[in-house]
């Protein structure tokens, strides 16, 4: 069944059709069927006079008014999601989410448009030099003038609430989205963890998020140096000394 479609006429006349408001103003504007190697889903746009953002949703299945509902929150990452990134795993969680959504066979994702942690490509480029020079993510961060993470979720709880939502299971490692989304009124009914393997390109991000952001992760069992190096395909030629 899944969420209702405009017709012909709400489409050549969106003014009559209107959209559906809830909670912060964030309304449905547009739906339509996507279909995706993970599966058969429906794409969903959102308007939010919050942030003047278009956010998004893949949702799978017919989750209004439903208890336990997967739902994976995840943030815009150019970098990781369309560029292949080793730098985080913002990429492997979203392919991550998407297949275990489609395993359970219901669910929702929603894209949200809060580019490196609410900073903007512009600055998160930066702070990709700065960790270059040696600073950890939050060090990154912070020495531009933000705090540690910028995000807020407000917006998501909205784009719940619109999707008529009334429980979720959050796919996150993350307790800040646990305790924001509760302040925003979504109930957690559990949490879903989504880690994967780190590289030798992302180890310190990861392992910054574990240890000073307080993410739920397993503190990582890395091979010996010749192995990480190894990792990297390094092509074969005569040795240095």
């Amino acid at each position: 069944m899944g969420l209702p479609k405009p017709s012909l006429e709400e489409m050549l006349h969106p003014a009559a059709a209107g959209g559906r408001e809830e909670r912060d103003g964030v309304r449905i504007v547009a739906v339509a069927d996507l279909p995706t190697r993970f599966g058969e889903f429906e794409v969903v746009s959102f308007r939010s006079p919050e942030d003047g953002k278009d956010h998004a949703a893949l949702v799978l299945g017919d989750i209004g008014g439903k208890e336990n509902v997967p739902v994976r929150l995840h943030s815009e990452c150019l970098t990781g999601d369309v560029f292949t990134s080793l730098r985080c795993d913002c990429r492997e969680q979203l392919e991550l989410a998407i297949e275990e959504i489609s395993k359970r066979g219901s669910g929702a994702l929603l894209y949200l448009r809060q580019e490196g942690r609410g900073i903007g490509l512009e600055n998160k480029i930066k702070a990709y030099r700065l960790q270059e020079l040696g600073l950890d993510t939050i060090e990154a961060n912070e020495a531009l003038g933000f705090r540690a993470d910028e995000r807020d979720y407000r917006v998501a709880a909205g784009m719940l609430s619109a999707l008529d939502v009334r429980s979720i299971l959050l796919m996150s490692n993350n307790p800040a989205k646990i305790s924001d989304l509760q302040a925003h009124g979504v109930r957690i009914a559990g949490r879903i963890p989504l880690e994967v393997s780190p590289n030798p390109h992302n180890a310190k991000y990861l392992e910054t998020k574990r240890v000073r952001a307080g993410h739920l992760l397993q503190a990582p069992r890395w091979p010996p140096m010749r192995e990480q190096l190894d990792c990297l395909h390094t092509p074969a030629g005569p040795s240095e000394g």
